[in-house]
Parts: structure tokens; C-alpha cells; sequence
């Protein structure tokens, strides 16, 4: 499997991780002091909604699309998301650019945080410095992802986020995400840790929740976003994402949120979890 988001950007899985984000790094805003943010698995930055890429597969149309058509409507909660996605299209034009989660994270973070963006497809990550070429505090490194945190953890600031969202080439990417956590909490145990992971076959994530308790871990917040029933695994059914020490009331922040999301996505099965796998 060749993965590359750009078939995929903008769909209600994008929709609900960046929610997610964006809900993050709101709340590591509201302190003064600097924090930063390492994405392992960064992609190109921003995506163009007109490509070809993009209209062949047209996933946006039942994600992005449907939530910013329904505007006000929505929980304060996704203004600072909403906002970004507007400020990168002009305004009163339909929607073309979304922004991947380097992009989103740099709008969101002030000037003086640090964006640590690590790619390893070579045409990707020069797309990624063209996109960050002005920006002296993003740096973009070519490498895998989960070397990556043992590069750079724990991070200078003592303050941020490592968002790990691999493309699941790999059938031992649950295992692998496992284990990446357990070396970052290892070297940072402090750090905002989010985790992205499908949910096409339900038993596979029930065995990647058990090995995360497994780790010894405390404070693992659950959330997911289903929007079919799960009687096949020959299709995307949901995503979900595992938060490590979560900021303060995000869990029910996100139990108002994500029924809306759903709900504005025009789901017709499915639906929203919000628990926590091992709490404080």
C-alpha cells in the first residue's frame, strides 16, 4: 500500500483529529509560557481540495465540508478550528484548502512555540520545507517518525504535545504506536501524547487499548467517532483518538463535541465514545 493523504484529506476522520488537536493546543495556549509540538508523522503541511487526488475520491464532501456548511451551529469548542480552515481559504469561495495537522498546529500555536515536523516520503517532506520556509520556528526533518522521539524527547519547553499519526501501511502499526508511546513516556512522561488509529476490525483496537494498559501508563483518555455499523472490516468505519495526560476537562469537553460532529456528519450508525481507558 502507497499511502498519501491527499486522497483523504478532509474527511471525517481528518474532521475529528484535528478537532481533537485544535481542542489541545487551545488549552496549551492559555498559559504564557512557551510549549511545543512534535508530529511524527507530518505529511505535507496543507491540501489542495481541487486536486485530482482529491475530487477522485471526494471524502471531504461527507467531512469538512458538511461541518463548516453547518457554521454556528456547532460547539464553541471548534471555533479555533473552524477559524483556521476559513482563514486558509478566501472568503465567499468554495472550500480548497484544508490543513493537515503541521499546518493547523503552526496557525494555532503563538510565535514563540516550536513546531517539530518529522516526514520520511522524500517528495513529501520538500513539500513540507516549502511550506515552513519562512517560518523560523518550524523545523522539518526527513526521518522516520518514531525515531523521532528519541531525537527530540523530552522537549526543551517541559511543555506540548507528540501527536503520532502513522498511515497504517503496516499491519504491526498498532504494535508499533505501543511501543512508540512507552519510549516517549519513558523519556517525557509529562508530555500531551495524542494517538490517531482507524477503527475498520474492532478486536484489533480492543488488542492495541489492552496493550496500552498494559504499559503501566496512567491518565489515558479514549475518544472515537464511528459513523457506520462495525459488521465489516473492508471499510473505514471510525477513528479514535488516545490522549496521554490530557489537559483539564477535555474528556468532557469532547463528550459534548463529538455527538455533534456525528450528527452534523449525517451518520447514520455509528456513533461517539468518550472514557477513560486508565484514569489519574
Amino acid at each position: 500500500m502507497n499511502y498519501r493523504h491527499i486522497y483523504h484529506a478532509g474527511s471525517f476522520t481528518d474532521v475529528m483529529k484535528h478537532a481533537v488537536v485544535a481542542m489541545i493546543l487551545s488549552r496549551l495556549g492559555l498559559k504564557q509560557t512557551p510549549y511545543a509540538v512534535l508530529d511524527t508523522h507530518a505529511g505535507i503541511g496543507r491540501y489542495d481540495l481541487a486536486s485530482p487526488q482529491a475530487v477522485r475520491t471526494g471524502e471531504h464532501l461527507g467531512g469538512i465540508s458538511r461541518i463548516m456548511a453547518a457554521g454556528d451551529s456547532l460547539p464553541e469548542e471548534l471555533a479555533p478550528y473552524l477559524e483556521a480552515v476559513r482563514d486558509l481559504n478566501e472568503a465567499g469561495a468554495p472550500l480548497r484548502w484544508y490543513p493537515g495537522s503541521p499546518r493547523l498546529a503552526r496557525m494555532l500555536m503563538r510565535p514563540s512555540d516550536r513546531l517539530l515536523l518529522a516526514e520520511l516520503h522524500s517528495e513529501d517532506v520538500e513539500t513540507l520545507r516549502q511550506e515552513f520556509a519562512r517560518d523560523r520556528n518550524t523545523s522539518v526533518q526527513h526521518m522516520d517518525g518514531y525515531h523521532a522521539l528519541k531525537a527530540h524527547l523530552p522537549l526543551k519547553e517541559r511543555r506540548g504535545m507528540v501527536l503520532i499519526d502513522p498511515p497504517f501501511e503496516t499491519p504491526d502499526e498498532f504494535e508499533k504506536m505501543v511501543a512508540a508511546l512507552a519510549l516517549g513516556h519513558g523519556r517525557w512522561p509529562t508530555g500531551i501524547y495524542a494517538l490517531w488509529y482507524p477503527i475498520k476490525e474492532r478486536p484489533a483496537v480492543w488488542r492495541f487499548q489492552e496493550a496500552l494498559e498494559r504499559t503501566g501508563i496512567r491518565k489515558i483518555l479514549v475518544a472515537e467517532l464511528t459513523v457506520h455499523e462495525e459488521d465489516t472490516h473492508k471499510r473505514l468505519n471510525g477513528c479514535g483518538m488516545i490522549v496521554v495526560n490530557p489537559p483539564w476537562q477535555l474528556d468532557t469537553a469532547l463528550e459534548a463535541v463529538l455527538p455533534a460532529l456525528h450528527k452534523v456528519l449525517g451518520a447514520e450508525a455509528g456513533g461517539s465514545r468518550v472514557e477513560w481507558l486508565v484514569p489519574e
